[in-house]
């Protein structure tokens, strides 16, 4: 397996800036910061993706960007925050072990993220809706 810097850096065999840390999972500072306080939050076993995290560990996760973005918000004064997730290479995954970017963000920061806004018609969407109850009922979620 190729190497991973984030099971380096819980291994702590390599250096980051520790925010957060309990059975699960870690919080470090981004070595990215396009607004000051951006952390990632990030399970301590290796997960690919959001595809191979258990409910523990989502959960895990989620409730440490709950804490993480309340003390973010009080920390830095920051107007709102983003979470960004990425899964597979087309949607800009970089680095393969799950994490979560908490991105604090800041009236006039400039920072946009855009893409095509489409509405499908209603029917298409209760089509889609219906094809992912069918899934969710059949227990077959596990990609």
């Amino acid at each position: 397996m190729e190497r991973c810097i984030f099971c380096d850096i819980a291994a702590k065999q390599a250096p980051a800036s520790w925010v957060y840390d309990d059975d699960r999972v870690f919080a470090i500072m981004d070595i990215v910061q396009p607004n000051p306080y951006k952390v990632l939050i990030i399970p301590k076993a290796h997960r690919k993706d959001l595809y191979a995290l258990t409910p523990e560990e989502a959960s895990a996760v989620f409730q440490a960007a709950v804490k993480l973005g309340r003390t973010i918000k009080r920390v830095s004064g920051c107007d709102g925050l983003n979470l960004l997730q990425s899964n597979g290479p087309s949607a800009g995954q970089t680095v393969f072990h799950f994490h979560l970017h908490l991105f604090p963000r800041f009236s006039g920061d400039g920072i946009q993220f855009h893409w095509n806004h489409h509405a499908p018609p209603k029917e298409k969407l209760d089509e889609m809706a219906e094809g992912l109850k069918a899934a969710l009922d059949c227990g077959c979620q596990n990609a």
